[in-house]
Parts: C-alpha cells; structure tokens; sequence
C-alpha cells in the first residue's frame, strides 16, 4: 500500500522534542540560588538578578512573571513585603512574599530603569512600552544555570516557580499552604507538579513523631 504524501511529510517531519530531556524540571536547591545570585552579581546583571530574585519569592508561571507591572510592587517608593497579581492561566489572584533579597535587588534594578507604576518592572528591549517576552525569560534562565555548571536540559522557567514552592514543602509537608502559594485550584495539580509520591510520604511520615 502506498502512503500518501501527507504521510510520507508527517513520517519524514522530526518530533518537536527530539533530543530534549522530557518530563518536570527540577527544582534548584539553596546552593544554586546563591552561586546564580553570584553569578550575576559578578557580572553586575541588576535586571537578570531583580528578575531572578521575584521568580523564586513570586513562584509566578513566566507568563505572569513577565507582566509584573512596577505598581504591582512598589507602594510609597518602597518595595511591597507582599504583592498580588491575577493569573494569566486560571484569572485569579495570587498574593505572594518578597524578601529581603528580592525587594533590594528590585529596588536597585528599578532606580536604574525608571519608569511609572503603570510601565511593567521588565520592559523589551525591542519595544520598552511592551514587556520581556517570555521566550526571552527562557533564554536568560538557559544563561544562569549554565553559568554555575547545570545541565540546561534539566531546568527551566518552571525551575524558578517550584524551587522555593519545593523548599517550603519538604520543610513543613503542609501541601495546602504550597497549593495556595501556587494558586493552583486543585490539591491534585500541586501534588502532580511538584511530583510527590509515594517515597516523599513516607519520608514525612518518618519524621513525624507522635
């Protein structure tokens, strides 16, 4: 029997993720975040650490990350202890903590660039009334794990948003306060993402006495 073109095309065309790792990226652990920030504090990158420093306290999908606007942030020429932002994916609010690392970063990064609390915190560089791209996000996050010796195939922007969601859960094993930290709608997605099973129970289990 002979195949049809179309067939023979679609046999012919490669997998969209031929050679690439496939499956959740891992989290990074607090070594890495702080050769990252030295990474880049080295290099006096004040926009790439801002950036980095409000995706691990935000844990904000990258598309959400991107369209931080400065008001969203700043109160009264300081930087918030706490921010809110609606989500892209589901339209509901998130709030989530800045630290003190992050809300020094950002204001050093936002006393350089300027701008009013309408303009968002990551402007293009193609078009400064628009916002970083979130390709451009993926790209720079790329840059900073290679930087300090990990294997880009194995982190990527959803590294950022489940680092710090990973840390407050296998430190408290509270996976409602992790699930709203996350704004997911369902426990089962926040169990699903931050890939626990069996193992990672009875290790909690373990370490609770009674």
């Amino acid at each position: 029997m002979e195949m049809l073109e179309t067939e023979t095309t679609a046999a012919k065309r490669p997998v969209w993720n031929a050679g690439r790792t496939v499956g959740a990226k891992r989290a990074l652990k607090p070594k890495q975040i702080w050769e990252i920030r030295f990474y880049l504090n080295q290099r006096r990158r004040l926009r790439d650490r801002a950036l980095f420093d409000l995706a691990i306290d935000s844990k904000l999908r990258g598309c959400d990350l991107v369209q931080v606007k400065i008001g969203d942030l700043v109160s009264g020429g300081q930087i918030r202890t706490r921010a809110i932002v609606m989500q892209q994916k589901t339209g509901r609010p998130v709030q989530f903590e800045l630290l003190p690392d992050a809300r020094a970063s950002l204001l050093v990064w936002l006393d350089r660039r300027g701008g009013t609390v309408d303009d968002y915190v990551f402007p293009s560089r193609v078009d400064h009334s628009k916002h970083l791209s979130t390709r451009q996000y993926a790209r720079l996050v790329d840059e900073w794990v290679t930087g300090v010796g990990l294997m880009r195939s194995e982190y990527g922007t959803h590294s950022l948003r489940r680092t710090k969601a990973s840390i407050i859960y296998r430190a408290t094993g509270n996976l409602r306060a992790v699930q709203i930290l996350l704004g997911h709608s369902k426990i089962e997605n926040t169990v699903r993402y931050l890939g626990i099973d069996v193992e990672d129970a009875l290790a909690l289990a373990e370490n609770t006495e009674i």
